[in-house]
């Protein structure tokens, strides 16, 4: 008898061990009979067998196997002595104390009805590691055959001999544990994971993944699938990795009588440090083909130890029955959990779907106070806020003059305080990004002058890259890159790459069709090097934003020299480059501004104005607000709202409230006008709740400073800025 899951894995695996097309969905993979029954079942088929055929034989469609129930239940309904479980981000995991029994299992309960192992196969691992040293390895498994164990082997004359392996012999000295010859193990360093085979001659081998950082506190879910001619390593549902190696997998690693340790190689050194959810070997399949793409990537899964889903652990302590942290999503793996989140001051359970409120000091937005009014040297085009370490809050303002130029501010008890200026051309936007634990910010230079008419086809921009100098404690040059009237940059990780994206304007008075460009940060120059154009007109924004496994990145298109009438471009990352995924038709967009209310995920871009040739600006039009249909895969129309002039849209959340402001920055007659505070209320949408006079608007940003909240607006038009104190009851 086979359980649930079992039986829907062994459908979707052909005889071939290829996959069937009816792909068993993931809520119905969990477990509803003991593994440990299972095991004993199989292994009774085992002995019965192999007492029959006295030979061996290669494995081919055995069950597939899951270590961690093995391993929870191998002392019957008892907690195992040396296995705790442990919560994190409100997600259940076995941690190891030792690396002896019973964190070790005979390797029988891998093959089944064989002797040999898989020739193609997948091993899943979800895990969570918090830090791991420099040179240091841990193992997630290891099978160890013992020192002296007498194999069975077959040489080239047919004949079968007992061959009893010893530790000694120069060409075996790269293979040996203290407790035995390694003959197939899985660990990770800091940037790496290794998969360990026997090789010829009891030689250890292996196959190394770069660039892989397992050690950075964040649930991961591996996938390795081991095929014929190729390996493959997929991460949290990601672009998969693949290794072509010059030799196949070997098809005589016999383990019979060898050890499965998980989490160890049978010793402390190289002992398993985090938490592991889940450990799986499904032979024949690439099972990543089924798990991915997944709502939740990072624990993406085939099967889960009932043990990790029972809150009614027999070790839980205060800190597994509740977890504490900022935003964690409530699906059935955390069903019946407790959450307490301490932005929010309240106490949530998880009914397998949603945060149920048990207790919750709401937090709701009462007026709008007006805080501090900084004066500034010129008319202010954007401010990016931003915290550096030892420093607290600093603010980066976009001066339309080019002396003294631009500035940075330092938040203080009595608001922001000037700390440094910084040299920029009628600088229009900053932006603030990290490349590992060096701090940057760049500034898109216009190349205008202040007092410029015109701006001359001839001239050449160039923005500028400033890295924060610990020393110093000041922004210092880093890099020039040439723009063309850049009006934003754009800083985003893919698979552990940084990226910069510029939104070239135009070229001249004339030429807006043009292309803007990527740049990745160089490892080896140490420096940002162009990766890919992409052809955009009169670009004024771009914004990214990830949903699940994949990465999408809009252009804000605002005039291609004849109208404001264009298309802007969403575009979606395949294959290290971005692709068009939906185009969206806009009017003189001037910015977009992803959000996420629950599920849920919304665009909203800023319309600037109507102008088609020598007609009229109409500046009184709608901005539009779009959700992703998660089915469709497409962006659709949710609720139009009236702006004037619209340059800058900002989300924030205050408790379970959510809101959007919006930079109205002129109606045709007049820069003196309201920005609009937006409130969600549901099926209703947004609905305005505060009017806030602003002078030429040209952007918002919300920041919190100990425990309270605020918004800051720079003027396009006059040399001030203000920031307005959010009050709530």
């Amino acid at each position: 008898m086979f359980n649930t899951f079992h039986q829907e894995i062994l459908s979707d695996i052909s005889p071939a061990g290829g996959l069937n097309q009816n792909l068993a969905s993931e809520e119905s993979r969990v477990p509803v009979m003991s593994p440990l029954l299972l095991v004993q079942l199989l292994l009774l088929g085992f002995e019965v067998t192999g007492a029959a055929t006295g030979s061996h034989t290669q494995c081919k469609d055995s069950a597939p196997v899951d270590f961690l129930s093995v391993l929870l239940e191998s002392n019957g309904s008892k907690p195992s002595p040396g296995l705790l479980m442990k919560q994190a981000g409100g997600v259940r995991g076995v941690h190891l104390s030792r690396p002896h029994p019973p964190s070790h299992l005979p390797s029988s309960h891998l093959l089944v009805n064989c002797d040999l192992f898989h020739k193609e196969f997948s091993i899943v691992v979800t895990l969570k590691v918090s830090h791991i040293g420099a040179k240091k390895n841990e193992y997630i498994f290891s099978i160890i055959r013992p020192k002296g164990e007498e194999q069975e082997v077959v040489t080239d004359d047919g004949m079968k001999h007992l061959n009893t392996l010893k530790r000694s012999g120069k060409r075996r000295r790269k293979n040996h544990s203290d407790r035995g010859w390694i003959m197939l193990g899985m660990r990770f360093s800091r940037k790496r994971l290794h998969f360990l085979f026997k090789g010829p001659k009891e030689s250890l081998e292996q196959w190394v993944f770069r660039g892989t950082r397992l050690a950075d506190d964040q649930w991961h879910t591996l996938v390795l699938h081991v095929g014929v001619g190729r390996v493959r390593l997929t991460v949290d549902c990601g672009s998969p990795q693949e290794i072509l190696p010059s030799k196949p997998f070997p098809s005589d690693i016999n383990i019979h009588g060898s050890t499965l340790n998980i989490g160890s190689r049978g010793r402390w050194k190289g002992l398993f440090s985090g938490l592991l959810r889940q450990v799986l070997l499904v032979p024949g399949a690439d099972v990543s083909l089924q798990m991915c793409p997944s709502a939740h990537p990072q624990l993406a899964a085939l099967v889960t130890p009932h043990h990790l889903l029972d809150s009614r652990s027999h070790q839980t302590s205060l800190e597994q029955r509740v977890s504490l942290g900022l935003d964690t999503s409530c699906t059935e793996l955390v069903k019946g959990q407790l959450w307490f989140s301490p932005t929010r001051k309240g106490l949530y359970l998880c009914d397998g779907t949603t945060w149920i409120t048990v207790l919750e000091d709401r937090k709701r937005l009462d007026y709008v106070q007006e805080h501090q009014v900084l004066t500034t040297n010129s008319e202010t085009h954007d401010v990016e806020v931003f915290q550096i370490p030892h420093m607290g809050l600093m603010a980066a303002m976009a001066h339309r003059s080019t002396s003294p130029g631009s500035a940075v501010y330092r938040w203080t008890e009595a608001g922001f305080q000037l700390y440094q200026n910084i040299s920029t051309h009628g600088a229009l936007a900053w932006r603030h990004f990290n490349v590992g634990k060096k701090m940057f910010l760049v500034v898109s230079n216009s190349g205008e002058q202040s007092d410029s008419p015109s701006h001359e086809e001839s001239e050449e921009d160039f923005s500028v890259i400033y890295k924060w100098n610990k020393r110093r404690k000041a922004f210092v040059q880093f890099q020039t890159v040439k723009t063309h009237c850049a009006r934003d940059w754009e800083a985003f990780v893919i698979n552990q790459q940084t990226y910069l994206a510029v939104a070239n304007h135009r070229i001249g008075n004339n030429n807006h069709t043009i292309d803007s460009v990527i740049y990745k940060w160089s490892k080896v120059s140490k420096s940002f090097e162009v990766h890919q154009t992409l052809q955009t007109l009169g670009a004024y924004d771009w914004e990214f934003f990830t949903v699940g496994p994949y990465h999408f990145l809009v252009v804000a298109n605002a005039f291609d020299g004849v109208t404001t009438s264009v298309d802007s471009v969403i575009y979606v990352w395949v294959d290290g480059r971005f692709q068009v995924f939906q185009t969206i038709k806009t009017f003189c967009a001037t910015d977009w501004e992803m959000f996420q209310i629950g599920q849920r995920v919304f665009l909203v871009v800023a319309n600037g104005h109507r102008l088609h040739s020598n007609r009229p600006s109409r500046y009184a039009i709608n901005s539009t607000i779009y959700e992703l249909d998660m089915i469709g895969r497409l962006f659709l129309r949710f609720q139009d709202i009236v702006t004037y002039s619209a340059v800058d849209w900002e989300f924030f959340s205050l408790g379970e409230e959510h809101f959007l402001v919006v930079a109205n920055s002129y109606n045709g007659e007049s820069y003196s006008l309201n920005s609009v505070l937006y409130r969600w209320q549901g099926y209703e949408g947004f609905v305005p709740v505060h009017w806030l006079p602003t002078i030429g608007c040209s952007d918002w940003e919300f920041f919190s400073a100990k425990g309270e909240s605020y918004l800051i607006y720079s003027s396009a038009k006059v040399p001030l800025s203000k920031v307005f104190k959010l009050k709530v009851y």
